[in-house]
């Protein structure tokens, strides 16, 4: 299945679910998620799956990883097509 990465920008708590609002604007499009996921781990930087933690509003297939890049957890957010 393609998948799509989205910006997004946090918009607070819904549910005890953290909520993320697509910017409108899309990065790159893969095959799969998991060949980012290879990716990553091959480069050493290891990624969460914490697409049960979060909604994204507007989209019905989503998938979200973290992880620490220099100090700091970055979400990254994929739409899957």
């Amino acid at each position: 299945m393609p998948a799509t990465e989205l910006k997004v920008t946090a918009a607070g708590q819904v549910n005890g679910l953290a909520l993320l609002m697509p910017t409108g604007q899309e990065g790159p499009v893969l095959p799969h998620v998991q060949d980012w996921v290879t990716a990553q781990l091959k480069a050493k930087k290891p990624v969460k799956d914490i697409s049960s933690q979060v909604l994204v509003k507007g989209i019905k297939q989503w998938t979200v990883f973290e992880q620490k890049i220099k100090g700091q957890s970055v979400r990254t957010v994929f739409k899957i097509t």
